[in-house]
C-alpha cells in the first residue's frame, strides 16, 4: 500500500491552517474554501497533482468573493444594460454603502435618542434634486411603485391602450395593475387617445388616471397620445390623480435626449405623482421613486403594502450618495463627446498593437439601454478585433462583454468608464496571449 496515492493526500484540517488558506476561510467562509480543498484533493488522488501544488491550486481555485456574482466590463455600447446590472455606480455611493452596511441611525434620531423617519437623508435628496415634488417616497423598483400606486388609490385606473405595454421578461403593466385588485378602464385606440376620452371615461370609481411612458419601443405613423401638460387642465376639480410613469429616471430634461420625459417636468406640467427607476439614468441603485404631492405620497406611505416593498439601509445610502455625490458614471456616458471617445478607441487599439494584436478603432452606434430613449443613437467609438475574440472575452477575468457586428468583436467605450480602458486592454492581451 506504500504506493497509494491516497496517502500522500494532504489532510484536510492541515491545509486549511495553512495560513494563506486560514486568512481565505475568514474572507470567504469555512464551507466554500473546504469545498475547493476537497477538490483539489481529489486531483491528487487521480495523480493530475503533485501533493505539494495543493495549497496554490486551491487559492487559484477560489472565487475573489463570497457571491458568484462577476463584475464585467461592459462593452456593449449599451449605457444601462439591465442584464449586467444596469446603471454602475460612483465611487460616493460605492463608499456610502460600506458606511450603511453595520449598524447605522437608518431610523433613529441621534440627537434625541428616539426613532427618526426612516430614509430621511434620501428623501431629502430627491426634494433638493426635484423641487417641484413636495414629498418623496422610495420602494425596491418601479414595478412595486406602480403596484403601489394601483393598490393604495384603488377603485379604476384610467389608462389608454397605447401604453398597456410589456417589459423586460414578459412582464405586462395591465397584468401588473390587475394583480393588485384594480380595474383597468382603457381608452383611445392602439395609436390615438385625446383628452376627450379621458375625460368621458372618468366616474365615481375613478382611483386615478395613469400615464405610462412606452419606454422601450415607439409608435410611428397616424398616432396622437395626450401629454401630462394638455390632461393636467382637463382633470383640475375632479378630484383624480394623475399619475405619471416616467421609466428611465431623468431628473431634468438633457439636451441629448429631448423625448425622454423627466420628473421636474412632468411634476411641474400637473402630474400629481410621478414614478421612475432608480438605476436607470438616474445612476443609482435599484429603487422605485415616487414624486410628487404631499397627501398623495403620505397616502402610500401609510398603506400596508408600503412595508413589503420599502428598501433597506444600503439602499438609501447608495441613493442618497448618488443625488448629492459626484456626477454617476452613466451620466459620465452619456455626456461623452464623440471625439472624446475616438482618442479612447485609438489608444486602446493602439497598445493592443503593440502587444501584437491586431486591432484598429472605428465608429460605433451606442444606446442608452433598459428601456430608455427606444431607437435613440449616440454616436460612440469600438476597437474592432478578430471575431474569434467575443466568447473568450466572456469568459476571461474579468469578463468582457462585448458585440459581434460585420465579421468582428466590437468593444464600445462609451458604456466604459474611462478608468476601465487599461484593464480592457491587460484582459484582451492575456486572452492572445493563451492562443499562443
Amino acid at each position: 500500500m506504500t504506493g497509494d496515492p491516497r496517502r500522500t493526500v494532504p489532510r484536510t484540517d492541515a491545509v486549511l491552517a495553512e495560513p494563506p488558506v486560514a486568512a481565505a476561510v475568514a474572507r470567504l467562509g469555512r464551507e466554500l474554501v473546504k469545498t475547493a480543498v476537497q477538490a483539489v484533493q481529489q486531483r491528487v488522488r487521480a495523480g493530475e497533482l503533485a501533493p505539494d501544488g495543493v495549497v496554490p491550486a486551491v487559492l487559484a481555485q477560489l472565487p475573489g468573493t463570497a457571491s458568484s456574482l462577476s463584475p464585467v466590463l461592459n462593452a456593449t455600447g449599451v449605457l444601462v444594460h439591465t442584464n449586467l446590472g444596469r446603471a454602475p455606480w460612483s465611487a460616493a455611493a460605492v463608499e456610502a454603502v460600506v458606511a450603511a452596511s453595520g449598524t447605522t441611525d437608518v431610523e433613529l434620531d441621534l440627537g434625541t435618542g428616539r426613532r427618526g423617519p426612516r430614509g430621511e437623508g434620501a428623501l431629502g435628496a430627491l426634494l433638493e434634486a426635484v423641487p417641484a415634488a413636495e414629498a418623496a417616497l422610495v420602494v425596491n423598483n418601479c414595478a412595486a411603485a406602480l403596484a403601489l400606486v394601483a393598490t393604495a388609490l384603488g377603485g379604476e385606473l384610467v389608462i389608454a391602450r397605447g401604453e398597456l405595454v410589456e417589459i423586460g421578461d414578459g412582464f405586462r403593466i395591465p397584468d401588473l395593475l390587475e394583480s393588485t385588485g384594480a380595474r383597468l378602464h382603457e381608452v383611445g385606440t392602439t395609436n390615438r387617445a385625446s383628452v376627450a376620452d379621458y375625460t368621458a371615461a372618468l366616474g365615481p370609481d375613478t382611483g386615478a388616471v395613469l400615464k405610462v411612458h412606452p419606454s422601450n419601443f415607439v409608435v410611428r405613423g397616424f398616432t396622437r397620445s395626450v401629454e401630462v401638460a394638455e390632461l393636467a387642465p382637463a382633470l383640475a376639480g375632479t378630484g383624480v390623480p394623475l399619475v405619471a410613469d416616467v421609466g428611465s429616471g431623468l431628473l431634468r430634461p438633457h439636451l441629448l435626449l429631448p423625448d425622454e420625459p423627466d420628473l421636474q417636468t412632468t411634476l411641474a406640467a400637473g402630474a400629481d405623482l410621478v414614478m421612475c427607476s432608480g438605476d436607470k439614468l438616474l445612476g443609482g441603485p435599484q429603487a422605485g421613486i415616487v414624486l410628487g404631492r404631499a397627501d398623495l405620497v403620505q397616502r402610500l406611505r401609510r398603506h400596508p403594502l408600503y412595508r413589503a416593498l420599502r428598501v433597506d439601509k444600503t439602499t438609501l445610502a447608495a441613493l442618497e450618495a448618488t443625488l448629492r455625490g459626484p456626477v454617476p458614471p452613466v451620466r459620465h456616458m452619456l455626456d461623452a463627446g464623440p471625439a472624446q471617445l475616438h482618442a479612447r478607441a485609438t489608444a486602446v487599439a493602439a497598445a493592443l498593437r503593440a502587444g501584437g494584436v491586431e486591432a484598429v478603432a472605428v465608429e460605433a452606434t451606442a444606446r442608452v439601454g433598459g428601456g430608455g430613449a427606444p431607437e435613440f443613437e449616440l454616436p460612440s467609438a469600438a476597437v474592432a478585433l478578430d471575431v474569434r475574440f467575443a466568447e473568450p472575452l466572456r469568459t476571461a477575468s474579468p469578463p468582457v462583454v462585448g458585440y459581434v457586428e460585420g465579421g468582428r468583436t466590437l468593444l464600445d467605450v462609451r458604456s466604459l468608464q474611462p478608468a476601465q480602458d487599461e484593464e480592457l486592454t491587460r484582459v484582451v492581451l492575456e486572452v492572445a496571449r493563451r492562443w499562443t
